[in-house]
């Protein structure tokens, strides 16, 4: 992974945070920063449960031979980190046999009907993901889903076909799982939903879709190697983290996460989610945004060009695409397109990529962070993942706020236990 800070347009180096970057890196490694019970993902990498994880392959291959769909019900870190590696790593049109399908993110009663119907009578198994067992959105899909396995397989049989993964010792989910004899697999005390991508909350819905998660933990592992060590000149997690700070101090109030390859559109989404629960707080932080160009070039190009300089955008490129197509010629030539015959699409994707660039930051005056990854492997989400925990810790640490508890978020959900009755 590489990073380029030369069109960011930062009007401080970013090495002169080194000493505070230094306290900041030591408080998060020694456990005695902000939210220092939640930094157990810091460690994960080389940590995690070795027989948990080969209980996860076996899950998974069992899975695989059963069932053509997994039902992943699970809400925020619960499925966003899952569908966004599943996406990333096999395509939006993968030709894997298993078809994984996420409830339990939604009160859209329209979505959660279509997808009762499009399940019954098929085969599927469900893994049902929440720490407590009480969330709401996850909860009332899991009782639906609940139900039709009971009554698809019957309730002696149902519990070959639903997974759970909660709290280890604890909880309404785990009481349950207990009762009906689910397998059940760990969200880790120390670990917060939105950190949880490389624990049992989505390796399994990953190595159900065929996916090496060896190759993820490995990822995993190097960066963390990479990126253990507080030297602003080596450690490009924090060099990013630094340049947001510096460009918010420069009045920018949004980040624009920007790729090029629409199968990294779900990255984005976890992405916003780490990044806006994580620094969101006191009245603090970077408005997360994102953008899947070239395709939003026709819908936000206009704006992110011309319009009110309240962003920065960071552009993940890709150099080695998943598959590539050749255009080809054609005798006849009417769409005037053969001068791009022999070219691979891939090809013309970066030109149009160095093209907005050049666009957004010398006729726009934009500035542009620019992360590089080699493609899109299951090695590369799991390396890419650990840079953003690592850079999200620090450039939340940078604003004095605990990145790791989310407090604005209990706020609706109390006015809705309300609105909805619940004692």
């Amino acid at each position: 992974m590489k990073l380029n800070l030369e069109k960011a347009f930062l009007q401080e180096s970013v090495l002169e945070y080194q000493s505070e970057v230094t306290r900041l890196h030591e408080a998060l490694h020694n456990k005695t920063g902000k939210g220092n019970d939640f930094v157990g993902w810091v460690e994960w990498p080389n940590t995690y449960d070795k027989e948990e994880f080969e209980r996860i392959k076996v899950a998974a291959k069992k899975i695989r031979e059963n069932c053509d769909i997994l039902v992943v019900c699970g809400i925020g870190g619960s499925y966003l980190g899952a569908r966004a590696a599943i996406e990333m790593i096999n395509g939006l049109y993968s030709d894997d046999k298993m078809e994984v399908i996420f409830l339990g993110n939604t009160f859209s009663s329209t979505y959660i009907k279509q997808v009762m119907n499009y399940i019954e009578g098929k085969k599927f198994a469900v893994n049902v993901i929440s720490k407590s067992g009480t969330t709401t959105e996850t909860s009332i899909a899991f009782r639906l889903l609940k139900q039709l396995v009971e009554k698809q397989y019957g309730k002696e049989n149902a519990k070959e076909y639903i997974y759970a993964t909660t709290d280890k010792a604890r909880g309404t989910l785990k009481a349950l799982a207990d009762q009906e004899g689910y397998e059940t697999f760990v969200i880790p005390d120390d670990i917060g939903g939105r950190f949880s991508v490389t624990t049992a909350v989505g390796l399994l819905p990953i190595a159900c879709a065929g996916i090496d998660i060896d190759e993820v933990m490995k990822g995993a592992k190097d960066a963390y190697h990479d990126f253990n060590t507080d030297d602003l000149n080596q450690n490009i997690a924090y060099q990013y983290a630094v340049a947001r700070r510096i460009l918010e101090k420069q009045g920018k109030v949004a980040e624009m996460l920007v790729s090029y390859e629409l199968q990294m559109t779900m990255i984005a989404e976890w992405w916003k989610q780490l990044f806006g629960e994580s620094e969101g707080k006191e009245g603090k932080g970077l408005i997360p945004y994102s953008g899947t160009f070239s395709t939003d070039l026709h819908s936000l190009g206009q704006f992110v060009q011309d319009g009110n300089k309240v962003m920065f955008e960071t552009v993940i490129n890709v150099e080695r695409p998943t598959l590539d197509i050749e255009f080809p010629s054609d005798e006849e030539n009417m769409d005037h397109m053969n001068y791009l015959a022999g070219k691979s699409v891939h090809w013309v994707n970066q030109m149009a990529a160095l093209g907005t660039l050049d666009a957004h930051v010398d006729t726009g005056n934009v500035p542009n962070i620019l992360l590089t990854i080699e493609n899109m492997s299951a090695y590369t989400f799991g390396y890419m993942t650990y840079f953003f925990f690592k850079a999200i810790a620090m450039t939340a640490y940078l604003l004095d706020i605990n990145p790791f508890n989310q407090p604005g978020v209990e706020v609706y959900k109390k006015n809705m236990f309300k609105l909805l009755g619940k004692n």
